[in-house]
């Protein structure tokens, strides 16, 4: 017969086997969402961004909205993957048990939700920037009050208790999981709405940082997206994101001076 330790060896397997293949399909979907990116962002692209002198019509906001959304997908799911992936083997350990338990995709659509609402405001700012004139064609800042305002403002970001906050529970959701745990279809989906809102408090202001060098450069968002990788997943990641606050307070500072 097999004993518990048996049956736990079978519970850790199949624990193992579904982490793999979750974090395949999380990074795939990131990478479709990365591929989306890099077609807008090519030269031959350009004709076909929603730039008139006018400004955008609504139906071309709505177009700003999924592109600010895939562009959320891109950048935010690699770094969601460890919660997503803890929440799944927090599932199938209930499951184990006999007791109710939902898919993670509940807790990731939660997620996802959580920051497609930051895409609707951050589209919508960019159409009122643009109208303003603050926004250059190419979607970088015009104004050096505007670049090294945002610079300043994300640099002390970095070192206020809120942030803290919002990164703790963004490295840590075990515990919140364990505190808070929610039933059913609607209580994954409020998790993972809960989980994407401090992780959009952890992040906007990194986010608004687009509009400084550019919403379609590459290099810009490809940066922003490491950095917060590092921040959320290395040991470490809260130093290093108070030192690179420091540094973007450095470089806010020099921009309003007209310096960089």
């Amino acid at each position: 017969m097999a004993g518990p330790t048996s049956g736990s060896n079978v519970l850790q397997a199949a624990l193992r086997r579904e982490r793999v293949i979750m974090a395949l399909g999380l990074l795939g979907l990131a990478a479709l969402a990365w591929v989306y990116i890099v077609r807008l962002a090519v030269p031959r692209m350009e004709m076909s961004m929603p730039m008139g002198a006018a400004g955008w019509s609504i139906e071309e906001l709505g177009w700003l909205v999924t592109m600010w959304t895939v562009m959320m997908v891109a950048m935010m799911i690699p770094s969601a993957t460890p919660a997503i992936v803890q929440y799944a083997d927090v599932s199938r350990r209930r499951r184990a048990r006999s007791l109710p338990a939902v898919s993670a995709g509940w807790f990731t659509l939660g997620y996802l939700l959580a920051w497609t609402a930051f895409a609707i405001v951050a589209a919508t700012a960019q159409w009122v920037l643009h109208r303003a004139a603050l926004l250059s064609p190419a979607m970088t800042s015009a104004s050096p009050l505007l670049g090294g305002g945002l610079l300043i403002a994300a640099g002390l970001y970095q070192w206020l208790p809120l942030k803290g906050m919002c990164l703790t529970h963004c490295r840590s959701p075990l515990g919140v999981f364990a505190a808070d745990w929610r039933e059913g279809p609607g209580g994954a989906l409020t998790m993972g709405l809960r989980h994407g809102s401090h992780c959009v408090g952890c992040c906007w202001l990194l986010m608004a940082l687009l509009f400084v060098a550019g919403v379609m450069n590459l290099l810009w968002i490809a940066a922003i997206a490491g950095f917060v990788l590092v921040e959320k997943v290395v040991p470490g990641g809260r130093v290093v994101g108070r030192v690179a606050g420091a540094a973007l307070l450095g470089w806010g500072v020099l921009t309003l001076a007209g310096r960089v």
